[in-house]
């Protein structure tokens, strides 16, 4: 797993802990230090009580906790949608069975890199568009915390404007499907014309979120992150 910055971002600097803009729920990586080789392994955070801990769960490695006990170093790293961040910090208390959670530090020092623009991540994701031209069936084909790609066999609407949209995006823990279903204003509008005569032109619409639920951003934000971590190649 690579752990090289991405071209595209900023030299590292000193970040203030609001910067992070975590939310409840936001997917982090979870770094141990008891090998040579630092471990990565993914975790949710819980909540904090500022300047005292933070309160994450217990990651989960073939389907049992990995382990973890009080006084163990570790360095959480976070990505906002626009911030990369990481810190150093110490396990607490360890809270087991059923509860699989655990205190940590709260952070002193955070380093982080700023990226010039909410990283996009390639996707394949049916989805529906709402417009005043009626309901289409579209496919999404990139995704960000800002806005996405749009792909459709025909016209969404013929004065631009805002649309409807909606999908479904998978949420952990459980593998339940969450629908996301926010207003857009459509930024810009190609056709792509096919190579093939028999194939039918599709149009492209890029769309900017317009009131898009917390909830839903922090799912955003783990799907950007976990391609940024572990499958570069989904990086637009």
């Amino acid at each position: 797993m690579s752990s090289n910055p991405p071209s595209n971002e900023s030299k590292t600097q000193e970040y203030e802990f609001e910067q992070m803009n975590l939310q409840v729920g936001s997917r982090i990586q979870f770094i141990t230090h008891r090998t040579i080789k630092p471990v990565q392994h993914f975790s949710t955070l819980i909540g904090w009580v500022k300047d005292e801990y933070m309160i994450v769960k217990v990651p989960f490695e073939s389907g049992a906790p990995i382990a973890v006990n009080d006084g163990d170093k570790l360095t959480i790293r976070v990505f906002s949608g626009v911030n990369v961040c990481s810190f150093s910090c110490v396990v607490l208390r360890v809270f087991p069975r059923p509860m699989f959670y655990v205190h940590l530090s709260f952070p002193v020092s955070i380093q982080g890199t700023s990226l010039r623009t909410a990283m996009r991540v390639k996707v394949d994701i049916p989805a529906q568009v709402t417009s005043s031209a009626g309901t289409t069936s579209v496919f999404l084909v990139n995704l960000s915390v800002s806005g996405a790609l749009i792909e459709s066999p025909k016209p969404l609407t013929d004065d631009g404007g805002e649309v409807g949209l909606s999908f479904y995006l998978i949420a952990q823990p459980g593998n339940r499907q969450v629908r996301i279903n926010p207003n857009a204003t459509i930024r810009n509008i190609n056709v792509v014309k096919p190579s093939n005569a028999e194939q039918e032109e599709v149009f492209t619409y890029g769309v900017q979120f317009v009131d898009l639920d917390p909830m839903h951003h922090t799912m955003l934000q783990n799907l950007t992150y976990e391609a940024l971590i572990a499958d570069r190649q989904k990086i637009v």
